[in-house]
């Protein structure tokens, strides 16, 4: 049987997760789709959209999908669920987790590497985060469950653009993006996105690439000073002209989640890099939210991918660095507070 794709629903309340939802299991789109509630909370969809004994774990919706809500624990839940397709008892393609409220989706993304049971049955396709136009500056100046939120994205999705300014999106996108620079956004409207855009994402495809806009790397460059190794934390780069220049975006919240990006064109010595990195892992992972890169490895004429949550880290053999393309490793932190002089200095000491 192949892996059960499954995507982590995350965002604060009042972003339009349960929209979104409604919209997935009750639209005619072919796929049969399991939807896990992580708690009952005032917002779930059951109330909404379906009447019955809430005894029930798992109820089956008209068009094939199911919903189901977390009695024991998500682990427990997921094996159920994949036994109960295995054995042919319950039909659907996808699983969607709903983290409503729930601070961290750390724990969760861990569970589909740490359980071998559950490993074998799934595959994690990725983190979307839902983010309220309207509420989000408030949102993520007060709670740093709506920062770490946006640091675990793969996929950030803003709703309720319609009521606010151009220029307070515009604000607010700039922000998400200093914060978590590998996730595109994208503005919906009410649950109105398509299907494609929500599943098949492979944000935790070890092969997938490395998506950070280069013109965001720009800004922290300092080539001509001599730093030719690694970029500057966004934040620090703020008072370029390149960035004021516009005078809307200076970036004047200090969050507490934010990324900074390391490069070279030099190859790295895998084993001072594994002893780095499992040293760094140790004691800041709980702050670690996702940090993820293609490497340049001696001893392999193939790219090294590499990624993790927190604690748990992994590399993958990419494919071959193609002719005449730039050997340049590349890896983005992003994390809570994180020493990035510590990180960068480290890094490029297990550079050959």
């Amino acid at each position: 049987m192949s892996l059960i794709p499954a995507t982590i629903l995350t965002g604060f309340l009042g972003s339009g997760k349960t929209t979104l939802l409604k919209r997935v299991l009750e639209e005619a789109h072919g796929q049969k789709i399991a939807v896990i509630e992580n708690e009952f909370g005032e917002e779930n969809i059951d109330s909404d959209i379906l009447v019955t004994d809430t005894k029930e774990q798992i109820i089956q919706m008209s068009n094939g999908c199911i919903c189901c809500t977390i009695r024991e624990d998500l682990r427990d839940t997921l094996r159920d669920l994949a036994e109960k397709k295995r054995k042919g008892v319950l039909d659907f393609d996808r699983v969607v987790i709903e983290t409503t409220g729930l601070a961290d989706p750390g724990p969760v993304a861990q569970t589909f590497f740490m359980d071998d049971e559950i490993a074998e049955s799934y595959l994690l396709d990725s983190i979307l985060t839902l983010v309220d136009a309207k509420h989000a500056q408030s949102q993520l100046d007060e709670r740093q469950e709506a920062r770490r939120q946006v640091g675990f994205a793969d996929q950030i999705f803003i709703s309720k653009t319609d009521l606010v300014a151009a220029d307070e999106v515009d604000a607010l996108m700039h922000r998400l993006k200093h914060m978590n620079p590998r996730a595109p956004q994208k503005a919906v409207h009410f649950g109105e996105v398509a299907l494609s855009e929500v599943f098949d994402l492979r944000g935790f495809n070890l092969n997938a690439k490395l998506d950070i806009d280069p013109d965001f790397l720009k800004e922290g460059e300092h080539d001509h000073e001599g730093h030719d190794h690694h970029d500057h934390a966004p934040g620090e780069s703020c008072d370029h002209p390149s960035h004021t220049a516009g005078g809307g975006h200076h970036h004047h919240h200090d969050d507490d989640v934010k990324s900074f990006v390391f490069k070279s064109d030099r190859a790295f010595d895998p084993a001072k890099l594994e002893d780095f990195l499992g040293a760094i892992v140790n004691i800041y992972g709980p702050r670690m939210l996702r940090y993820k890169g293609v490497l340049l490895m001696k001893g392999t004429d193939r790219k090294v991918i590499f990624q993790g949550v927190h604690q748990l880290m992994g590399s993958d053999l990419g494919p071959a660095w193609a002719q005449g393309e730039p050997r340049v490793s590349k890896m983005v932190f992003i994390g809570i507070d994180l020493p990035q002089d510590i990180f960068l200095q480290g890094m490029e000491q297990c550079l050959l």
